[in-house]
Parts: structure tokens; C-alpha cells; sequence
């Protein structure tokens, strides 16, 4: 009995960095599911991430790192589709698996979801990432940023988006009506766009899409995990 206690008690455990946008994502889907964890922070710049403890539990150096007893998992999205499945009956319905009109209903919107996610991470990010890094990481590595790069990933990013505006015409948000994994993997990335020259011409351009953006980033889980998302730079 008092190991059972024991194990019941264990956290779980969330190795990562707050300015991180990929362990944002993570934070904020355990914010929505309203889980208890405890989040272990990695020191990026001493490079912590690169030695043999964390290369333990992620194998190219990566963060986030969800531990749930036993269980070690990398990569965002596979921890946030984790998190959602474990916890589907709790908090918010990530994975649309819920539907009063019937298990065949239900079944369309959890694929629509899986669509959406395929979509942000095939599209979405390799558009958008390069824009951040230009704007936010280059200079913290002693660089500035590449205009030619910025230019052609915001014209890539913009017919992106020139998708999402036609699909939001028909649906509030990416997979259907309720918020899902689908719209909150796009947060963590668009908050800092949003920083930038290029979200007025690509997000506010977009009336759809603004409508949309104001309305995922201002859910509490999100803005909770906000607050800790600066870009600081090594203390000397």
C-alpha cells in the first residue's frame, strides 16, 4: 500500500527552458489539462543540455523532456498528444475526442485535430521558426538579423496563413468549432512573431487569422506560461 502511495505521489517532471517556444507548448498543454508537475529547468547556455546526464533522457540534446515515472519522452508535440490522451477526460478536450453527436463524429474531429497538427509542424514551423531565430536568437549569439532570411520566410509564412484564413472562414478554429492540439501548438512561436515587424503585415493582413491569434493567446493556460517567456541572454 505504501509503495502504491509512493508511486501516486511521483510528479511528473518537465525538463526545459521557459523561453523555450517548444517547452511552452508543452507548458501550456499541461496548464490546460491542469496537471501537477514539476519543471526542472535547463541551462542552455552552459551548455547543460550537451552533456551526458540530459543526453540520458534525450538523445539529441534537445529540450523539452516530459519524465512521468518510468515513462522519458522527447519531442513537443509527442509529449502534448501524451499529456492529452492521459488526461482526456480532465480539463480541456485537446484531441476533440468528446462529441455528443456519436463515436463517427468523434472520429472525424480527433483526425481533423491530426491534420492540423501535421499541418503546423510541416508548414507552419519551418516558416515561422527561421523568423524568431533571426529576430530573437541570432543577436544573443553575437550576430544580427539576416533580412534576406526574415523576407523569405515571412513570404512563406504568408501563403501558409492564406490557408488558415480560408479554413477559418468555416470553422472557429483550425480543427472545428472547439479549441484543440491543433491550435495550441501554433501559440508558443506566434507569441513572439507577434514581436516582430512582420506580424502586422502577416497576422494583421489576416483578419481570420488576428481574430483567431487574440483569441487562442489569451486563454489563462496560455498567459500563465507567458509570463516566463523573455529571451535572456548568458548573465556575465
Amino acid at each position: 500500500m505504501a509503495a502504491q502511495e509512493e508511486a501516486e505521489a511521483v510528479q511528473m517532471k518537465l525538463h526545459g527552458a521557459a523561453m523555450s517556444a517548444c517547452t511552452a507548448r508543452v507548458l501550456t498543454c499541461l496548464h490546460e489539462k491542469g496537471v501537477d508537475f514539476e519543471f526542472v529547468p535547463v541551462d542552455l547556455f552552459s551548455g547543460e543540455h550537451k552533456l551526458p546526464p540530459f543526453l540520458s533522457i534525450s538523445p539529441f540534446g534537445l529540450i523539452p523532456v516530459l519524465q512521468d515515472g518510468d515513462l522519458t519522452l522527447f519531442e513537443s508535440r509527442a509529449i502534448t498528444a501524451y499529456i492529452a490522451e492521459k488526461y482526456k477526460d480532465t480539463g480541456s478536450d485537446l484531441l476533440l475526442t468528446r462529441h455528443e453527436a456519436g463515436p463517427a463524429a468523434a472520429a472525424a474531429a480527433a483526425a481533423a485535430v491530426k491534420v492540423w497538427t501535421e499541418v503546423e509542424s510541416q508548414h507552419f514551423n519551418p516558416a515561422i521558426a527561421p523568423i524568431v531565430y533571426q529576430y530573437f536568437v541570432a543577436s544573443m549569439q553575437g550576430g544580427s538579423p539576416d533580412q534576406a532570411v526574415i523576407d523569405g520566410h515571412a513570404e512563406k509564412l504568408g501563403k501558409v496563413l492564406d490557408v488558415y484564413e480560408a479554413r477559418l472562414e468555416k470553422s472557429k478554429y483550425l480543427a472545428g468549432d472547439s479549441y484543440s492540439l491543433a491550435d495550441l501548438h501554433h501559440v508558443p512561436y506566434t507569441y513572439y512573431l507577434m514581436k516582430t515587424p512582420v506580424a502586422a503585415s502577416v497576422v494583421g493582413g489576416r483578419p481570420r487569422v488576428k481574430a483567431w491569434w487574440e483569441d487562442i493567446s489569451g486563454r489563462p493556460a496560455f498567459l500563465k506560461v507567458a509570463e516566463g517567456m523573455e529571451f535572456v541572454g548568458k548573465e556575465k
